[in-house]
């Protein structure tokens, strides 16, 4: 993992000393990717009817009808990128796009409890409809309000070519 991420420290088009972040547009790709995975089993967990005009009242009645299956739903997903963000540095959608996620001082591994802040950071990125994801876009280092909440960056870790 340490020279997976030092390698991270080399872009092509920058200095070696400069991190390459992952942008927006290949961050999204990646979320696409997981939820490809994820949204079949969170669907299977929770509530099998939802409303055709989603409404907050509308949800909370659909919440409301069965909030064991929403729950264990919310749990799936939660330890889902817990486990993957500790483990592997990123979930299946953002490994296959080269992307590393780790602390933003160390460059290490997150820990348990930064990435339960990074979910809990999702419903401050979601509750500003959608500006904490937007933001990647204009920050600097690439960063959404979910990761300046867990203290977090995205690296774009690009694969070596094999050599013949």
């Amino acid at each position: 993992m340490a020279a997976t991420l030092s390698s991270a420290k080399q872009r092509c088009d920058q200095p070696s000393s400069e991190l390459c972040y992952a942008g927006f547009w290949r961050r999204m790709a990646a979320d696409i990717v997981d939820n490809i995975v994820v949204l079949p089993i969170v669907s299977a967990l929770a509530p099998t009817r939802w409303p055709a005009h989603p409404t907050f009242v509308a949800l909370a009645q659909a919440l409301a009808a069965d909030p064991l299956r929403q729950l264990l739903g919310l749990v799936f997903a939660v330890a889902y990128s817990v486990v993957f963000w500790v483990k592997f540095l990123g979930t299946p959608g953002k490994l296959l796009l080269s992307c590393h996620l780790v602390d933003a001082q160390t460059l290490g591994p997150l820990t348990v409890g930064q990435s339960l802040a990074r979910n809990f950071g999702y419903l401050i990125s979601y509750a500003t409809l959608g500006l904490g994801f937007l933001w990647i876009a204009w920050d600097p280092r690439k960063q959404g309000f979910h990761d300046k909440i867990a203290g977090s960056v995205v690296l774009y870790v690009p694969r070596r070519p094999r050599r013949g």
